[in-house]
């Protein structure tokens, strides 16, 4: 008998590697799955993700097909996916498509056993055009991105009514503390103090130096332009293959709200536009022009065919845009070091991620692409 190719997964460059996260068994599914009464019974498994930061298959039931996405309980506890599921429900109750998320007979919607906490989500409609691509793939066409700023300013409209304070403090969420504060550097110090791991590994580095410097170069002006936008929940990781797709390129659901968070809109539509229209795999690969400024007009296009932004929204965003992936590139770089003990991804994430992307923007291509959204954006 053939053996089954290794399960693979997404690594911080374009190569697949080994999981950090052992793939779902059958054994543990048919355990888990038990424990939802309206999944019925498990009949297999059909795919296993190669997200990286937690493990989740398609599991097949007598009654459908079920997402179930397992986490370590330090990177996300029952308590922390209830967040999540809060914000879910309340979406659905206002009209967005997302995956009905599915309960116990106790009525919680995630559980734990021994050091994983676990949820399960019913398939949604939808195809899954992006399904294994890679999270920095830009769209397939300039029609999705139109379509995807649609979606994202109709969730952003029904989330104005979700009241829940910021998430708890835990890896892999895109909190939204540092840049609005009136002292960065401040709440930088604040952020880092609260993670030893992170204090560790920032020791050695002259970081609040790099940092200061880049909120002198980059975010002059950016306090006060965030102080008049109102805070609301995001989903903070919008990108192709977080959208399952309509047959007329519309988008029919939303899904994956692991970084979801109190931020604001213009924070959003920054990390969207900083995740699908700038190609970062390809930075230092020969080329330093690659941003596409037509992807990210498509998107705010869409977005203002439901909510039009003023002048002083396209201006956060571009100037939210150099910077936006700071907090959450902070994220990544405890949860390297907190949790898995990779400090090699660290480093990269550090060096690579937080201070490359935001020296790109201090480049030639990347000025460009800022003054070609702010003229495209602007409202006439």
């Amino acid at each position: 008998m053939a053996s089954q190719p290794a399960h693979l997964v997404h690594g911080m460059g374009t190569a697949m590697e080994a999981p950090t996260w052992p793939a779902i068994t059958a054994d543990e599914a048919n355990a888990v799955v038990a424990r939802f009464p309206a999944a019925g019974r498990l009949t297999g498994l059909h795919w296993h993700s190669p997200r990286p930061f937690s493990a989740a298959t398609l599991a097949h039931t007598t009654q459908g097909a079920f997402l179930l996405k397992r986490h370590h309980r330090s990177v996300r506890t029952v308590e922390g996916l209830t967040e999540e599921h809060v914000f879910i429900a309340h979406l659905a109750g206002a009209g967005v498509s997302v995956p009905e998320v599915m309960a116990t007979a106790e009525g919680v919607t995630a559980v734990a056993s021994g050091a994983w906490s676990y949820e399960l989500h019913r398939a949604a409609p939808g195809a899954d055009l992006y399904r294994d691509r890679l999270s920095w793939t830009p769209f397939a066409s300039l029609a999705h991105a139109h379509a995807a700023g649609v979606t994202l300013a109709t969730l952003h409209e029904a989330a104005r009514s979700f009241t829940a304070p910021a998430r708890r403090s835990q890896p892999l969420v895109a909190s939204f503390t540092i840049l609005p504060a009136a002292d960065p550097i401040a709440a930088a110090e604040a952020y880092v103090a609260s993670r030893p791991a992170l204090v560790a590994f920032l020791e050695s580095k002259p970081w609040r130096r790099q940092l200061a410097s880049l909120f002198e170069t980059l975010g002059q002006g950016l306090t006060p332009l965030l102080a008049d936008q109102t805070p609301l929940w995001t989903h903070n990781d919008w990108h192709p293959s977080n959208l399952l797709w309509a047959s007329d390129g519309s988008v029919r659901t939303v899904f994956d709200f692991g970084l979801a968070d109190r931020t604001s809109a213009v924070h959003d539509i920054a990390t969207a536009i900083e995740r699908t229209a700038v190609r970062w795999l390809d930075l230092g690969q020969g080329t330093a022009d690659i941003a596409d400024p037509a992807a990210a007009l498509a998107l705010l296009a869409g977005y203002a065919t439901v909510a039009p932004l003023g002048p002083a929204d396209v201006a956060a965003v571009v100037r939210l845009l150099q910077l936006v992936h700071l907090e959450f590139a902070l994220s990544e770089i405890d949860y390297f070091t907190a949790v898995v003990e990779d400090p090699a991804s660290a480093e990269l994430a550090w060096g690579g991620y937080l201070i490359g992307h935001a020296e790109w923007f201090q480049s030639a291509p990347g000025q460009n692409f800022l003054r070609a959204l702010q003229a495209g954006a602007s409202p006439q």
